[in-house]
């Protein structure tokens, strides 16, 4: 598993044993119970043998670090994002996937997904699971059509100088669109016609498919066949269509955020919740993740974005035939239990790419 694998690298930040003991205590105690952590209590969770007074020392030193600070004076301690950064980074342990509590989660996730078939409804279910899981808002990227592989198309006759046309990609998805043409066209021609676009077009990028007809279009139609003539007389519908220049996104469970404390501020969920109605932000931080491997973790302003200042959004790629056709991810605060959150998403990942492609396999 890759952490930090797109635009987050590792934190240089040297602490020594004593400093990293009571640190990672602190750190996992305040993810737990969301209060500020004092000497007294880190004394007790540390199991180290030191006073308080040279656990305030400690303490000290890692805030001038900036790897925690105190919210009122007189307080805890709590970590800051760069405090975070260096727990995910160096100290985190994130059970592999054979470890029992993530293999009963792998059996979970295949029988939730077992008997789904249509991609629409993998992708919506996926996104339920990953909120369900979390107790956080989770979030399935589908790539525009554009970027998919084009795997047949079929044209029936309608009335009226209308012709259906089927359109399948290699990824599952199925489109279907009427085309208005400028004439009628017998059942023979309509076969011919998407006999010829299966044999071309087959594997082939659907932006690239599109090139293609306005090319046909825009060529000597003396010099085709009667068959090309009327596969990109009819293709050059596919052109007219109003298609989907956005990535779809599925989100779940917007409204958990609403129950976590740090995120309680009415002005912090205005923005959370813009973000997720308006999307942009939200898509482009995805689109980012789809070009890493493995897991991808932005913690608070690292996503580049207002709105997600102070949460976390842990992200992984999902595949068929060794190509990324999407991104899934979990939105939450900062202050999550990232050792569990981090093996949801990537089990999650690896069994969508699986039932995608629809053969059902368990992952290793």
């Amino acid at each position: 598993m890759c952490i930090g694998s797109y635009t987050i690298s590792a934190m240089s930040v040297e602490i020594n044993q004593r400093a990293e003991t009571l640190f990672r205590a602190l750190i996992q105690r305040y993810i737990c119970d969301g209060q500020p952590v004092g000497s007294r209590t880190l004394a007790r969770e540390s199991g180290l043998d030191l006073s308080p007074a040279t656990i305030r020392n400690v303490m000290s030193d890692l805030e001038e670090m900036g790897l925690i600070h105190a919210p009122h004076t007189s307080s805890g301690r709590v970590p800051t994002q760069r405090g975070y950064r260096l727990f995910v980074d160096t100290m985190l342990t994130v059970e592999p996937i054979d470890k029992s509590a993530n293999s009963k989660l792998e059996d979970h996730l295949t029988a939730e997904l077992a008997g789904e078939t249509d991609p629409q409804q993998i992708l919506t279910k996926v996104s339920d699971l990953l909120s369900s899981l979390t107790h956080f808002a989770g979030v399935v990227l589908v790539p525009r059509e554009e970027e998919t592989n084009f795997k047949q198309i079929e044209f029936l006759n309608l009335s009226n100088k209308r012709v259906l046309a089927i359109l399948v990609t290699e990824n599952g998805g199925v489109q279907n669109c009427v085309l208005y043409v400028e004439r009628e066209f017998s059942e023979s021609e309509l076969t011919e016609a998407a006999n010829f676009f299966n044999a071309r077009f087959a594997g082939k990028a659907v932006s690239f498919v599109r090139r293609e007809l306005l090319q046909g279009m825009q060529s000597d139609r003396e010099q085709m066949d009667e068959i090309m003539r009327t596969a990109i007389e009819i293709g050059s519908g596919l052109l007219k269509q109003p298609g989907d220049d956005k990535n779809k996104l599925y989100v779940s469970g917007e409204s958990n955020l609403m129950d976590s404390p740090d995120l309680a501020e009415m002005e912090k969920l205005r923005r959370i919740f813009d973000t997720f109605k308006t999307k942009n932000d939200l898509l482009e931080l995805l689109d980012k993740s789809s070009h890493a491997s493995g897991v991808s973790i932005f913690i608070g302003d690292e996503s580049g974005y207002n709105a997600f200042e102070d949460c976390s959004v842990i992200t992984a790629p999902y595949e068929t035939d060794d190509r990324c056709i999407g991104v899934l991810g979990v939105i939450g605060p900062t202050r999550m239990a990232y050792q569990d959150v981090i093996p949801i998403v990537d089990v999650t990942a690896r069994l969508l790419s699986s039932a995608l492609m629809g053969d059902g396999s368990r992952l290793n």
